[in-house]
């Protein structure tokens, strides 16, 4: 018999029995007539931002909807991905029982909003190669554990855990698994959008920061079954995508070509990098990488960062992080950024 999974049993006692705000224009949603708006307690004066925005992104969740071939049901938005990733915290730990998994070297956000929620984060550090260990995973888990969080492709490693890791975490775990999938569109991987109507129990976030450009907009996706989104629609702010983030994002999200042409240019350049590191002296190793970023092991990392940072080039030095010493992680930049970063690379003594 196949067992049922029942997303109310993981949610916290006052977050089931909270009756959710209702805004005004979510009581209200325009029939297409043109209507004199007194509801909300805005502003009359035209300005193109004098109104509220929609609180349940319609428009930009119907192009998402389109391209991703998922129901609107099962998309949230947030103001980036960390908004994201806190409601979760917020509608499925209780403060101080409750605790999560991550498994370092990972985003730094997923234990600082364990801290911020009061949650208690167990870290399982990932093999040498940088997979998941799913034997510890499962030996840290206990009866209040609720999240375990993977992001792959991993930053800072780069790289994307093998399926069959992230398949016998899904299925053996009887709380909720959250694959941070940032940079998924740079990896030759598919996305595990695909697996949702498997798997009730997952929730896949997204970004729009990385391949289409526009961190400055601080979009975050998420996609989940819709008990799951049904809950995170309750507690999220009832505005919390503003106007302006809509309209450029839906704007961008029409221009798909134009994305994937600069998706296939920044691997290109990659792959450029890549090959232009092999001829520098002190670098030790290149770990392969299915994201936007090369993380590398150099003679010594602070040294190395240092020059750099004195040549005009900022990159991130990952020494502090498990299993990263010596580490520095080189995002690819463009054309001319990347001949500048191996010019300065190959100068250095």
């Amino acid at each position: 018999m196949e067992k049922v999974f029942e997303t109310n049993k993981l949610v916290r006692p006052n977050v089931l029995a909270l009756k959710a705000y209702s805004s005004a224009r979510d009581e209200y949603t325009a029939e297409g007539s043109k209507m004199i708006f007194l509801d909300a307690n805005e502003n009359p004066n035209e300005t193109g931002v004098n109104r509220y925005p929609d609180p349940q992104q319609k428009k930009l969740k119907a192009k998402l909807s389109e391209i991703k071939k998922i129901p609107i049901n099962n998309i949230l938005l947030g103001n980036g991905s960390d908004e994201v990733l806190d409601l979760i915290f917020r509608a499925f730990c209780e403060p101080g029982i409750d605790n999560i998994i991550t498994l370092p070297p990972t985003y730094g956000m997923y234990n600082v909003l364990a801290g911020i929620n009061n949650v208690e984060s167990r870290e399982v550090l990932l093999t040498e190669d940088f997979q998941p260990n799913v034997n510890e995973i499962f030996k840290s888990v206990n009866e209040n554990t609720k999240l375990i969080f993977l992001c792959s492709p991993n930053n800072p490693t780069g790289n994307s855990f093998r399926r069959n890791k992230i398949t016998a975490i899904v299925e053996k775990f009887e709380g909720l698994v959250v694959l941070d999938e940032a940079y998924i569109d740079f990896s030759e991987q598919a996305s595990w959008i695909e697996e949702l109507n498997k798997y009730p129990n997952l929730i896949i976030t997204q970004t729009l920061s990385k391949a289409f450009g526009m961190a400055g907009i601080r979009l975050g996706i998420c996609y989940a079954s819709e008990e799951i989104m049904a809950i995170l629609n309750k507690i999220k702010p009832p505005y919390n995508v503003n106007e302006l983030t809509q309209n450029r994002a839906l704007y961008r999200l029409q221009n798909i070509p134009e994305v994937n042409m600069e998706v296939a240019d920044i691997k290109l350049e990659k792959e450029v990098l890549y090959k232009a590191l092999l001829e520098v002296k002190y670098i030790e190793k290149i770990f392969k990488s299915d994201a936007n970023f090369l993380l590398v092991k150099v003679d010594d990392a602070l040294k190395r960062y240092n020059q750099l940072l004195a040549k005009g080039v900022v990159i991130r030095n990952r020494t502090t992080q498990p299993l990263c010493k010596n580490t520095l992680r080189f995002t690819i930049g463009t054309k001319e950024e990347n001949l500048k970063l191996i010019k300065v690379l190959k100068s250095l003594n």
